[in-house]
């Protein structure tokens, strides 16, 4: 399986996956789910990829060369595409062109076309973007209230997110908090797995010397796994456990008076009236 999480920010993009990919309990290997498109000075781009490997696999040959009629203009590809959302067109075609290719083939093998991308970066003088693109190539675009995108199994990484992430997250905690999201991911699934790439890019730097590739043994992972599992335990002892009982005398009592509760009573004394 897969987990990959991007992060678009006024300071910049961060961008995570993880490498395990399985087909049954006996058949993990690692591959990367992650690709950069760079031209110093021009343009920096990432993919994600998660889905059927083949299907992102060829998505991403495709993509190399990919052209997108523009008229009497020279087509459209990812390396002249004057903007971002141009290039994620491009990326678009490619997933249909696959689909045309092996999409009937799949069927016919009792396969579903699955696969879905997340693609972002920044192209001259116009402000970074960020797309999510489904199976049938078509796209949604990352916005101020929606600043992060992930694919594959999302929901074990997606709290830390949802209560951290504003536009305005600094990019080094950004990266914290997406290095956060695996871990929670890595602890309750095993179907995602180390090593890990991320990649934090600086808004209008056209490139970026912020790559990592990070296994069991890197520090600061390390480091972020252990904090984080033990200050949770802190926190969660630190909280009063519920009082029960009509002598509780909790600051923060789990029964209060309210309509819902008293019908709820009545309910319970019919019941036991009935017995």
């Amino acid at each position: 399986m897969t987990y990959c999480v991007g992060i678009r920010l006024d300071a910049g993009l961060v961008f995570m996956s993880d490498s395990r990919t399985n087909a049954g309990v006996d058949q993990i290997s690692t591959y990367r789910k992650m690709i950069i498109y760079e031209r110093p000075d021009d343009r920096f781009m990432v993919l994600l990829s998660a889905g059927n490997l083949s299907i992102s696999q060829s998505v991403r040959e495709i993509l190399q060369v990919e052209k997108l009629d523009n008229g009497d203009d020279e087509p459209i590809t990812i390396w002249n595409a004057k903007s971002m959302f141009d290039a994620a067109r491009v990326l678009g075609a490619a997933v249909r062109r696959v689909y045309e290719n092996d999409g009937q083939a799949l069927k016919n093998n009792g396969m579903d076309f699955v696969a879905s991308f997340i693609f972002g970066g920044q192209i001259g003088d116009e402000a970074m973007r960020l797309f999510l693109v489904y199976s049938a190539g078509n796209f949604i675009e990352a916005t101020r209230e929606t600043c992060f995108f992930q694919i594959g199994e999302s929901k074990y990484g997606k709290p830390i997110l949802d209560r951290v992430l504003t536009p305005a997250t600094p990019l080094e905690e950004a990266a914290k908090c997406a290095l956060v999201s695996m871990d929670s991911t890595l602890k309750s699934n095993l179907s995602v797995g180390l090593p890990l790439d991320l990649v934090v890019y600086e808004a209008d730097k056209l490139q970026s010397d912020q790559i990592a590739c990070i296994d069991d043994q890197n520090p600061y992972f390390r480091m972020v796994r252990d904090s984080w599992g033990r200050r949770l335990r802190e926190v969660f002892e630190a909280m009063d456990d519920p009082q029960w009982g009509d002598g509780a005398s909790a600051a923060t009592p789990l029964i209060v008076d309210a309509p819902r509760y008293e019908a709820l009573k009545k309910i319970h004394n019919e019941t036991e009236k009935v017995v």
